[in-house]
């Protein structure tokens, strides 16, 4: 009898010992590393294809945005910080093209296309992040996150549009 009730004892100990929940949400992993732009950058080649280009960099499960890993978000967010840079700022696509002699120069037509390539580049980043936070609860950024899908709409079609046409890089150090 004794023996019962040890045992007894002890099934009803191990029970109250197990979790009280298990989670069905997977554990985030971060999937991304932290590149040079020069690693990342989608602007050679040619275009009409960036933003396939541009997933195969950042391959991001975009259905699932709230469970995006916080490393992976500050990845994200930071390359689309130098993507902008890639773009506006010193060494970036707007002096290329200038000292190019512009837009409807050979040299200058392929720094667009290029241009338009990170464009789509930073535009998608942006869009992801921002999908984050709004799957996150941050419902402040859907509005910026519309105005971004729209930008980014808008850059696809104009390298769609370019589809074929020699693309250009920055050598950009950012």
């Amino acid at each position: 009898m004794y023996l019962n009730t040890v045992f007894l004892f002890s099934l009803v100990a191990s029970t109250l010992a197990l979790p009280t929940a298990i989670s069905s949400r997977p554990h985030k992993r971060a999937i991304l590393t932290t590149q040079s732009y020069s690693q990342f950058q989608v602007s050679n080649g040619v275009g009409g294809n960036a933003l396939a280009e541009v997933a195969q960099k950042f391959p991001v499960d975009e259905s699932n945005l709230a469970d995006l890993d916080p490393e992976d978000l500050a990845i994200i967010k930071a390359a689309g910080e130098v993507a902008e840079d890639a773009e506006v700022g010193p060494g970036g696509f707007n002096e290329a093209i200038e000292a190019a002699g512009g837009k409807n120069t050979a040299a200058g037509k392929a720094l667009q296309v290029g241009k338009i390539k990170n464009k789509v580049l930073k535009l998608q980043l942006s869009v992801l992040a921002l999908g984050a936070e709004v799957a996150q609860g941050r419902t402040d950024r859907a509005a910026k996150l519309q105005e971004q899908k729209t930008k980014l709409a808008k850059n696809v079609q104009l390298d769609e549009d370019a589809a074929g046409q020699r693309s250009t890089p920055v050598n950009f150090q950012g």
